[in-house]
């Protein structure tokens, strides 16, 4: 059967980062905070997120900067995401990935009620095994949720490459002893994927391509 793949969303499938700098914009503007670009963005973005935030501003948020912040900045993506459409090729790579007995599945940090309305009106939730999204209202990166979505798939961790556009996405993957392949169409510059030490590609079909030939 060949390798399965674990799908990132948020800026792997789902091209929202113009949505995630407009919501995050939204939210800095609510402490007085200049700005950011999507260009700055891309070269500080990390997990967790208090911790972007700290490159940005100089040191943490107090929590109550983060509770405004973290709201804020939800209320505005979501309102913002429904208007996002899938990265191009997404639906005709998962369709024939699917129709050719591979299997794949989707790993989302985006709240589970939220990510699995947004992927049944973009049309693909069939083509996954399993979908999960976060459970929890945990600020902390994708690894503890790679454990259980990889348990919970019964496929062993050897056999695994996760494709996502963040370094946290390969941490995750590392984690469990699976592979990764980076995608720098959304939350990251192409230089700081590079520092990670995975394959780093421009296309989701190219994602595909080299999942397919780690050995």
């Amino acid at each position: 059967m060949g390798k399965h793949l674990v799908w990132d969303w948020n800026g792997t499938l789902l091209d929202d980062i113009h949505a995630v700098i407009g919501a995050t914009n939204a939210a800095f503007e609510e402490l007085g905070l200049e700005p950011i670009t999507l260009e700055r963005y891309r070269e500080l973005y990390t997990v967790p997120v208090p911790k972007f935030y700290e490159r940005l501003m100089g040191r943490l948020p107090t929590d109550a900067e983060w509770v405004v912040m973290d709201d804020a900045f939800h209320q505005h993506y979501w309102a913002r995401a429904d208007a996002c459409g899938l990265m191009a090729g997404a639906a005709e790579l998962l369709a024939e990935r699917q129709a050719a007995g591979r299997t794949q599945s989707l790993l989302s940090l985006a709240p589970h009620d939220r990510l699995i309305p947004i992927v049944r009106r973009h049309g693909i939730e069939e083509r996954f095994v399993r979908v999960d999204g976060r459970l929890d209202a945990s600020t902390s990166g994708k690894a503890g949720h790679m454990v259980r979505h990889v348990e919970a798939l019964g496929v062993a961790p050897s056999s695994v490459v996760v494709i996502g556009d963040a370094a946290d996405d390969a941490v995750a993957a590392a984690h469990v002893g699976a592979k990764a392949v980076l995608f720098t169409g959304g939350s990251h510059s192409r230089a700081s994927l590079a520092r990670v030490g995975v394959p780093v590609v421009d296309s989701l079909a190219e994602a595909v391509a080299v999942a397919d030939e780690l050995a």
